[in-house]
């Protein structure tokens, strides 16, 4: 790996962690990071809305494999821009056997974030990913492995197959993945499989295999994954239930407060020493944006710590500018709030969800939205009754999900993260009943994010961020 850096900027999708920030992040010599949820869907979008600033055509333009990057415009790109009141074009979802283009689009997506990330500096970009998002693993890491992308980072699930991804696909090998399927039996069929050379036909020197960290929230998981993985694993970054987007369920019987929030306990507090005695580094996660929490990480034997709230708000953060103020005035205000819904997210998992007006957190907004699932990112794939795939969300038309086997009270409460997190990043989907409304993710931390204003400004930079962190206040 390169020197361990002192900061990981958080990973936090779909496009809240945007080449921008990754790039703001690296330049200051820590680690940025983007988020690889939904990149396809993102590029052709941006690409749907002109590429007004030309970033995307450049990018394009050092994809190794022209012809293909020349498919992708030509597809999704519109001079000048569709119109505002035109929905975006229809994609397919993911599927185990996804169609070629759709495969393709995910290759050079990935290319087109992490090239962008670091552009113009020398320092490391990574790539964040869910294990929950399984369908687009191997062409998405794929696209940011011909970018040269340094770090790949997972969490959502026990990734223990990603380390021999890396090492097949960084000789251009095929790479094959588990997918997990409810149901499944004996002798089905659950493997997805991507051969690099398919797609990549001319000669290419082998890509540097970048190094593997996996996101965890316990020092059993942590010893399990270098147990079990089929590869190296290089580092691990250590979240906690304070942390923004999913967290990991609590550990045993799930109870909630009075106010309906998981409750955590003593058996989730993760065994630092543990942690150390496993010999490979780690981050701590989760309310750790300031001086006092890295000097206490350090002490602890952590190499640093991972940072997304403070990141989220930022400048170059890709979360839209209505949102990012309006809550930046609500916790200059003492007002802002940050619920962890345990029933929001189609993954189970826990699901932190800033509260803000006009936004999927809104009950009567919520339950206003026709329910439609047209991304898919977040489908289970499940056996049908005749042995073949089909796949379903929990956030769908309660009467699909019926159809497809699916319990009505896994339906309850169910937001469509997909489309609202496309919202979220000014590319929300044109409905006949208007745009899609966004569902902002954000950690505990967001109370005091106000600490990284400069006196007298009402925005700051990542640069301040990483000033305050590393430097006392």
């Amino acid at each position: 790996m390169h020197s361990l850096p002192t900061i990981i900027q958080g990973g936090m999708g779909a496009g809240v962690s945007d080449w921008r920030l990754a790039n703001a992040v690296s330049s200051q010599g820590q680690l940025g990071v983007v988020s690889g949820t939904a990149l396809d869907v993102i590029l052709a979008r941006r690409l749907q809305m002109g590429d007004p600033d030309g970033h995307m055509r450049r990018a394009l333009d050092h994809f190794p494999v022209p012809a293909m990057a020349d498919r992708v415009w030509r597809q999704y790109y519109r001079a000048g821009g569709k119109l505002a009141t035109k929905p975006f074009v229809p994609m397919p979802s993911h599927a185990k056997e996804p169609p070629r283009d759709l495969a393709e689009l995910c290759i050079v997506a990935n290319f087109v974030e992490v090239y962008l990330a670091r552009e113009g500096h020398g320092g490391p970009v990574g790539i964040n990913y869910l294990e929950k998002i399984q369908m687009p693993h191997l062409p998405s890491i794929y696209g940011a492995m011909l970018a040269s992308v340094s770090y790949v980072l997972m969490g959502a699930g026990i990734p223990v197959k990603i380390p021999g991804v890396l090492d097949r696909l960084a000789t251009h090998d095929p790479a094959t993945y588990p997918l997990y399927v409810a149901g499944a039996q004996e002798g089905d069929d659950t493997t997805m499989r991507f051969d690099p050379r398919a797609f990549v036909t001319d000669d290419l020197p082998p890509l540097k295999r970048p190094a593997f960290l996996a996101i965890v929230s316990s020092h059993v998981l942590a010893a399990t994954l270098i147990k079990r993985s089929n590869g190296v694993v290089n580092g691990f970054v250590v979240e906690g239930p304070t942390a923004g987007g999913h967290n990991a369920p609590p550990r045993g019987k799930l109870q909630l407060t009075n106010g309906g929030e998981p409750v955590y306990g003593e058996r989730d507090v993760v065994d630092l020493e543990k942690m150390r005695a496993l010999g490979v580094p780690f981050w701590l996660a989760g309310g750790h944006g300031d001086h006092e929490r890295l000097a206490a990480a350090r002490a602890a034997g952590a190499a640093g710590v991972q940072v997304g709230t403070a990141f989220a708000f930022c400048e170059e953060s890709g979360l839209r500018a209505d949102y990012k103020h309006a809550l930046l005035a609500k916790a200059k205000a003492g007002t802002a709030r940050v619920f962890t819904d345990p029933v929001a997210s189609p993954t189970s998992f826990p699901f932190k969800v800033a509260q803000l007006e006009d936004t999927m957190s809104d009950q009567a907004v919520y339950e206003a939205r026709t329910r439609v699932c047209d991304l898919g990112y977040l489908r289970e794939a499940y056996r049908t009754d005749a042995g073949t795939l089909g796949y379903r969300c929990s956030s769908e038309p309660v009467s699909a999900y019926l159809a497809k086997g699916g319990a009505s009270e896994d339906t309850v409460g169910r937001k469509c993260i997909c489309n609202a997190l496309m919202a979220n990043i000014a590319l929300g989907q044109v409905r006949g009943r208007g745009l899609e409304r966004g569902i902002v993710t954000s950690g505990d931390d967001l109370v005091s994010v106000t600490r990284f204003l400069p006196p007298g400004a009402t925005s700051y930079t990542a640069a301040d961020v990483i000033a305050r962190i590393l430097k006392p206040a």
